[in-house]
């Protein structure tokens, strides 16, 4: 009876106990980790990573601490790239032949298609005052009185157009005072045969453009805005 008791109570059989000595529990638990790991990691070789693990931006920022951190959203801001770039302001003007030969649309068209900004636009019956104030650089000159007159003969098409390197570019697209001189392409090359009648002003400098915007135009009409192409056409 004693034997058969015995023999109920040891977890070990006769064959074991006499091969092996008894290990502890301890030791026995370390070895099934052992064996544990070791099975895993040759899983993960066998097998691709699951993107269930990876750190996505569908992860809910609850679970995913430093993932909130480290992604970045590209977010387009009008204001930062003014400030980190050269952007400019421009007044262009559609003379009065301009508008009497239907160019306003025409005109509009090449400086949209550049890829500028439209932040004021109307038409408007030029005074005598107005003209003067303009053209005061060139007072002194012999045309003056028969420029004058020539501004002030019929509405014109004021707009104040924004961008990097607005003034020197508005200029290339106008072309050379002289039509004849100016090249095939720009608007004055394209549209105008005499310096009398060269279809469109633009202002000749930055500090021109700004002093010019704030000749044509009043305090609220101007618009500030963002186009939904914007992204794509500046870094």
């Amino acid at each position: 009876m004693e034997a058969t008791a015995l023999r109920g109570l040891t977890p070990f059989t006769s064959a074991a106990c006499s091969s092996q000595k008894p290990q502890s529990y301890l030791s026995l638990r370390r070895d099934n980790n052992r064996r544990c790991h070791h099975n895993q990691r040759q899983l993960a070789a066998l097998q691709p990573p699951s993107h269930l693990f990876s750190r996505s931006p569908s992860c809910p920022p609850s679970k995913c601490p430093v993932q909130k951190r480290t992604l970045k959203p590209y977010i387009f801001l009008p204001h930062l790239v003014a400030s980190l770039e050269n952007v400019e302001e421009t007044y262009i003007m559609v003379k009065p032949d301009g508008v009497q030969r239907g160019l306003v649309g025409e005109i509009v068209s090449r400086f949209e298609k550049k890829g500028f900004k439209l932040i004021g636009l109307k038409m408007y019956q030029c005074p005598k005052e107005l003209a003067e104030e303009h053209y005061k650089d060139l007072k002194a000159k012999s045309f003056y009185p028969k420029l004058i007159n020539y501004i002030t003969s019929g509405p014109v098409v004021c707009m104040a157009w924004e961008g990097v390197g607005v003034v020197a570019s508005a200029r290339k697209l106008i072309g050379s005072t002289d039509p004849l001189q100016a090249e095939p392409g720009t608007i004055r090359g394209d549209l105008a045969v005499q310096t009398g009648r060269n279809v469109v002003h633009g202002s000749d400098s930055p500090e021109n453009g700004k002093r010019e915007i704030a000749l044509w135009f009043k305090e609220g009409e101007l618009c500030q805005w963002t186009p939904a192409q914007a992204p794509w056409m500046r870094e």
